[in-house]
């Protein structure tokens, strides 16, 4: 590895340290209906997209909440000592792609076959504090 790639990949390393997210892969739901729940909670607070997404109907709400949740936590392992309930928490960005397309066949009409896609996402969440927002805005 070339001089520039390693000091490329070692700022890169180092911005992620500063960054607070949970990554879902593999989830066997479609990605289209996972996008409807995670444009529930985009931008909201932590807490109130917790009780948005426990009140939710939709099945894939579940596992997004579950997702949060380890998010949270991983804000806090890299966060000692500071109050959770102090730092007003809210939901950056959520960003869901698509992952591994499963191809089945379904018997059809006259002997023939149809081909049955059954997809599945990725999802990641990142979290962050109100005020780094104000912050970096006053800066600019």
């Amino acid at each position: 590895m070339g001089a520039r790639k390693r000091l490329a990949a070692e700022k890169r390393k180092e911005e992620k340290k500063q960054q607070y997210f949970a990554v879902l892969r593999n989830c066997p739901t479609s990605p289209r209906k996972m996008r409807l729940v995670a444009d529930m909670v985009r931008g909201m607070e932590v807490n109130k997209a917790l009780d948005v997404l426990k009140y939710s109907s939709k099945e894939a709400s579940g596992r997004v909440e579950k997702l949060l949740l380890s998010a949270i936590a991983n804000w806090q392992a890299k966060n000692e000592g500071v109050r959770l309930e102090e730092n007003e928490l809210y939901v950056k960005s959520i960003m869901v792609d698509s992952g591994r397309i499963l191809k089945r066949l379904r018997p059809a009409p006259q002997g023939r076959a149809h081909r049955i896609r059954k997809r599945s996402n990725h999802v990641t969440i990142y979290v962050d504090r109100k005020e780094n927002v104000v912050e970096e805005n006053l800066n600019s």
